[in-house]
C-alpha cells in the first residue's frame, strides 16, 4: 500500500465481522491485547476490541509490508500509540476512533494526526457539555444557530476538538476551551485559534468526514498541503476505494 508525504488517509471499518474474521484477527495480538480483550464483561465489546486491534494491524502492515502479529506498539505519556522502532515504522503515524461497532483510522507519514467518530443519538444531553468544555467563542457561535441545527452544530465542534486534541497528544492537559474551531453547519471546519500559543492555529489542517449514515466524524492533521484520501476496510475487498466514506465541506446529519 502507498502512502505519499502529502497525504492521509482515512479508513472506515466494521467491527461486528464473521467468526472466521474475527478468528484471524484475533491471531494477530499480541499477548497484552488479548490479556485486555479478555478483561471485557461482555462478549460483545470484547469482539469489537478484537476486530478494532486487528485490523488497525493489518492496515499498518500493509503500509510497511510487514506481517501483522510482528507489529509492536508504545505509548506516549499522555497515552496516545505509536509503533515501537522495531517495526519499522519510522515516520507513520496513525489514529483510531470506534464508536457503537464502527472505526476510523487515520494514517500519514511524518505528520500527527487524530480523527474522532461519534455515532448520532436521539435525546442526547448535549447542552450541559457544550456549557462546560466549548470555548466562549464556540458557545457564542452555537447560540447564534437556528435551534433544530444545533445539536449538528454540537457534534461538529465536539468532534474537531476531539480529533484535534487526539492529533496532539496531549490528553487531558489539553483544555477544550483553550482553543476554538468553526461549527457552524455548512461551513467548512477550521481550527480558529488557540489561547496558549496563537500560531499554533496555522500548523494544523481539519476536515469533517461523512463516514457513514447515523455518524459524524472529523480529522486533524498537521500542515495545510495534504490531500485526503478516505478507503473501506471489507471482508471481500480489504483495500479499495469507496463512496462510502467521503470528504465533505457541508451537510446536514
Amino acid at each position: 500500500m502507498t502512502l505519499d508525504d502529502n497525504e492521509v488517509h482515512v479508513w472506515g471499518s466494521e467491527l461486528d465481522l464473521s467468526e472466521a474474521e474475527l478468528g484471524k484477527l484475533a491471531k494477530t495480538l499480541a499477548l497484552d491485547e488479548q490479556a485486555r480483550a479478555a478483561r471485557f464483561r461482555f462478549p460483545r465489546d470484547r469482539r469489537r476490541f478484537i476486530v478494532a486491534r486487528g485490523v488497525l494491524r493489518e492496515i499498518l502492515a500493509r503500509y510497511l509490508d510487514r506481517d501483522p502479529a510482528k507489529l509492536q506498539f508504545c505509548y506516549a505519556p499522555f497515552g496516545k500509540p505509536a509503533l515501537a522502532s522495531n517495526s519499522g515504522g519510522d515516520g507513520l503515524r496513525f489514529n483510531v476512533s470506534h464508536s457503537h461497532g464502527f472505526a476510523l483510522y487515520a494514517v500519514s507519514f511524518h505528520r500527527e494526526v487524530g480523527v474522532d467518530l461519534e455515532c448520532i443519538r436521539t435525546n442526547f444531553p448535549w447542552e450541559p457539555i457544550a456549557e462546560r468544555f466549548f470555548s466562549p467563542e464556540e458557545i457564542d457561535a452555537l447560540h447564534s444557530v437556528p435551534r433544530d441545527l444545533r445539536y449538528e452544530a454540537f457534534l461538529n465542534c465536539w468532534t474537531r476538538k476531539e480529533a484535534f486534541v487526539k492529533a496532539r497528544g496531549g490528553g487531558l492537559s489539553l483544555r477544550l476551551d483553550r482553543f476554538s474551531v468553526s461549527l457552524i453547519p455548512g461551513e467548512p471546519a477550521v481550527l480558529l485559534k488557540t489561547e496558549d500559543n496563537p500560531l499554533e492555529a496555522s500548523r494544523w489542517g481539519l476536515e469533517q468526514l461523512a463516514p457513514r449514515s447515523g455518524y459524524v466524524a472529523a480529522l486533524a492533521a498537521e500542515g495545510r498541503n495534504w490531500q485526503l484520501k478516505c478507503w473501506q476496510w471489507s471482508e471481500l475487498q480489504r483495500f479499495r476505494v469507496t463512496s462510502a466514506l467521503t470528504r465533505v465541506q457541508s451537510g446536514r446529519y
